[in-house]
């Protein structure tokens, strides 16, 4: 129930009441899934463990580090093949990676919640109660049982790419499953990374100590290191302390701009049609004009740099280009923005926001974040006019003052505890690999 504290202020942004049925309930422990510690603790240290990936170079943390809003500020990352972290990641001139990652890496807030029951940019994956496992996935018949969520399901991904973490198709043992296309059972893909952490007598201390269905190393199965992560994600990232929540618990308010940011927001400018809800989504797909930067999403064998966003899972045309909407939360931490990290700036990125087609019309690369690496980077702009075709919403004009109230709306969607995380980064790990930090 919202209180008469916040209906009152409500009702002074707004000139009316109309406003407070618009923001969302508090959010409680009951919007969580119940997390174990020692589960929590045993996924830390597999997130920040290099053990996980083909050449034993790069962690989760690689790309989803919390000094860079739990992603890796840059448009588009370099997994394997690179060196560095965060926007001091360069290109490795000895083990060069083939592409870049062609993807924004997306933030891990709230990730947790019951309400997250479709990830990745393009859903590819879902809670579907009518597959094997509740669970929907590009690899259908091949997908294992196991996984105790979709975050957890999440995590089989990346280490599968020979762009993040899996590495080049003939360089080492996980890659070469990869190609032949092994990711299960005996020798598979996922088998070789749950044999590597066995292999390590703290891991299989651990997991024997927290999952009660593995008695031995050799029971430790991908998908319980996938649990485990996701379990950490959960919990590490949990983000409900930011200034908004104080507005939607009725014992704060926000400063002028701020204020005046929120009524737009869930008024004249319209954000809330699609930033709804506690975490500031709808978990739909849009439209919404976003730049194609780098090298798309096309397969090896072809030579364009398209990224057709939602169509590529579903196939229908009213598909093409729409992306999911993001959570807003601590979105001032998780630059730059878009599927392909086409804005460095969150003011630009919102200007674009109201009118899509012309954002498009006027885009230039150098607002991107992009690692010197021999690529055509801009291949993927001569779609612009195809995807500005795709628009559906219609242009929304501001005055400069209600754009940068908008923006003082959006830093009070900041939590100060995410910055960091609860537990933070380890000082080592147990297979004994280097901890990615910032220089």
């Amino acid at each position: 129930m919202i209180d008469s504290m916040r209906l009152c202020l409500l009702a002074l942004l707004s000139g009316s009441a109309a406003l407070a049925q618009e923001l969302p309930a508090p959010l409680t422990d009951a919007d969580f899934k119940p997390v174990r510690i020692e589960e929590v603790l045993l996924g830390q240290q597999l997130f920040y463990d290099p053990i996980l990936s083909g050449n034993r170079e790069v962690s989760c943390a690689t790309c989803h580090h919390p000094a860079f809003g739990t992603s890796d500020g840059l448009s588009l990352g370099i997994g394997d093949g690179g060196m560095g972290l965060g926007t001091a990641r360069v290109v490795d001139p000895v083990n060069m990676p083939e592409q870049r990652v062609p993807r924004n890496a997306p933030a891990l807030f709230n990730l947790g919640a019951y309400e997250f029951t479709v990830l990745f940019h393009d859903g590819r994956i879902e809670v579907d109660a009518d597959r094997p496992g509740g669970l929907r996935t590009p690899l259908d018949a091949d997908m294992v049982a196991g996984f105790t969520s979709l975050l957890s399901a999440q995590t089989m991904f990346p280490v599968l790419s020979p762009d993040e973490m899996a590495g080049h198709y003939s360089e080492n043992e996980v890659s070469k499953a990869v190609r032949r296309g092994v990711l299960t059972g005996p020798g598979g893909a996922w088998d070789i990374i749950a044999r590597r952490v066995a292999d390590i007598p703290a891991y299989a201390a651990d997991f024997m100590l927290v999952y009660d269905h593995i008695d031995a190393p050799g029971a430790i199965g991908f998908a319980d290191i996938s649990n485990a992560i996701a379990a950490f994600i959960a919990s590490e990232w949990r983000s409900d302390g930011a200034p908004f929540d104080g507005v939607l618990r009725g014992d704060g308010d926000l400063p002028a701009p701020a204020a005046a940011g929120m009524a737009l927001f869930y008024g004249e400018a319209g954000c809330a049609g699609c930033h709804r809800g506690p975490f500031l989504t709808d978990h739909q797909f849009h439209v919404m004009g976003v730049p194609q930067i780098g090298p798309g999403k096309a397969a090896r064998f072809e030579s364009h740099a398209r990224d057709e966003g939602r169509f590529r899972v579903t196939g229908n045309p009213a598909d093409l280009y729409a992306f999911r909407t993001p959570s807003l939360r601590n979105v001032a931490l998780t630059a730059p923005y878009g599927h392909a990290g086409a804005e460095r700036d969150l003011r630009k990125f919102v200007v674009g926001h109201l009118d899509p087609a012309a954002a498009l019309a006027t885009y230039d690369i150098a607002a991107a974040v992009l690692p010197a690496f021999d690529a055509d980077d801009a291949r993927g702009l001569h779609d612009n006019p195809a995807i500005a075709a795709a628009v559906t919403v219609s242009p929304v004009t501001l005055r400069d003052h209600d754009i940068a109230a908008l923006i003082a709306f959006l830093q009070a969607l900041t939590d100060p505890a995410a910055q960091q995380g609860h537990l933070g980064v380890p000082d080592t790990v147990p297979s004994g690999l280097p901890v990615v930090r910032p220089r």
